[in-house]
């Protein structure tokens, strides 16, 4: 059997991999068609952050655009939510359109999970995802286990 040349890895994916661009707020970013482990690494380890530069990092690894860039250009929160919602979408393979992004931002709907902006403080978060109690105003609170508990029961042998 004869050996049969074939292509690197690096030149297969990047065949494979599209690579189509969008213009937001004037500056051109790839569109992400993969979600780099990286990428899925630090969402989980930002995802009570309050800091912009956390964000910015997130942005750079999935578009390689900088948030500096995005501010002076006049990006406000929910523009950021929404081109960080459909970037996602992209990179997890599903083709959102912006207004797609745009409307799952406005109504909160992320996978079930409420849309905080970007940067908002925990409490705020936190606040995003409960129903306020009827009778205080704020959140309630988690009912220990042991008054709600069944009692333990021992086996017979």
């Amino acid at each position: 059997m004869t050996a049969r040349k074939s292509q690197s890895w690096d030149d297969f994916w990047a065949e494979v991999s599209s690579a189509r661009t969008e213009v937001i707020r004037g500056i051109e970013v790839r569109v992400p068609t993969d979600l780099p482990l990286a990428v899925e690494q630090r969402v989980e380890d930002l995802r009570d952050s309050e800091s912009m530069e956390d964000i910015g990092e997130l942005l750079e690894m999935l578009f390689g655009v900088s948030l500096d860039e995005w501010r002076k250009a006049g990006m406000g929160l929910r523009e950021l939510q929404t081109v960080l919602t459909w970037g996602m979408a992209q990179a997890a393979g599903t083709d959102m359109s912006f207004a797609e992004a745009y409307e799952a931002v406005v109504k909160g709907d992320n996978g079930g999970k409420p849309v905080a902006p970007p940067g908002a403080n925990r409490a705020t978060r936190r606040a995003a995802s409960g129903a306020p109690s009827a009778s205080t105003g704020g959140r309630s609170k988690r009912t220990s286990s042991a008054s709600t508990g069944s009692a333990r029961k021992t086996s017979r042998g």
